[in-house]
């Protein structure tokens, strides 16, 4: 039994939405997903997707998107990224009533793996593409947000906790901010994220220790589409 992660499947069975203007990396990204997860994850395995799994505005134009993942080995941990528009603040519930026994939504509650709570949310960062006011505004959000997932776990016993975020941790050239705090407040061990794409982000992301826990992106084609091991 290990547990894994990666993000940003970016996938679109049901709109024409095509990856390959991203880069070459993301060309027959798809069956890249596929054949590497199959290698790597095991049935017994967990494995969360840390945000942007569908294209699909609707749930119809998802259900294909969604239905690929469930059909993947492996126990599936999904946490919402900004491109998930099928899954809105009152849908985690929803959703997990839907895909009982194929998928689980993270938002507002966590899962257990071994004597760990894997706890997150969508999280959020600055990049100058909005106004100050609107990202402090969204950070208030998330990190209410965060903050239910950790204390649900802490009222069940759990004291060891992985945070996952779609989000980056902080934005660009920051050491720390409000989801930072929040790990070292709970002891979290690692911070594990995705969203960033491209070199130049893979080199500006927040990875390594800091201030005791391990940072680690897992951004689809940061990867290479191969699923990362964070547990044993």
């Amino acid at each position: 039994m290990a547990l894994y992660a990666m993000g940003d499947f970016h996938l679109s069975f049901s709109v024409d939405r095509p990856m390959e203007k991203f880069g070459s990396v993301w060309k027959n990204h798809v069956e890249k997903i596929e054949k590497n997860w199959r290698k790597i994850v095991r049935d017994t395995d967990t494995a969360v997707i840390t945000g942007d799994h569908s294209w699909g505005r609707k749930m119809a134009e998802c259900e294909r998107d969604l239905d690929f993942i469930a059909s993947l080995p492996g126990r599936k941990i999904l946490v919402r990224g900004n491109h998930d528009c099928f899954w809105d603040a009152g849908k985690t519930g929803k959703l997990n009533e839907m895909y009982q026994g194929r998928l689980s939504f993270l938002q507002n509650n966590f899962y257990a793996y071994g004597e760990y709570a894997l706890v997150g949310t969508k999280g959020y960062c600055y990049d100058g593409r909005d106004s100050y006011e609107h990202f402090e505004k969204l950070c208030r959000r998330e990190t209410g947000r965060l903050q239910v997932s950790f204390q649900r776990a802490v009222e069940e016993g759990y004291r060891k906790f992985i945070v996952f975020l779609h989000y980056p941790p902080t934005s660009i050239g920051e050491q720390e901010s409000c989801f930072t705090r929040m790990a070292e407040e709970y002891g979290a061990e690692k911070v594990v994220y995705s969203h960033c794409h491209g070199e130049e982000r893979f080199d500006d992301s927040f990875k390594g220790e800091v201030n005791g826990i391990e940072y680690r992106l897992v951004s689809g084609d940061y990867l290479r589409f191969k699923p990362d091991r964070i547990l044993d």
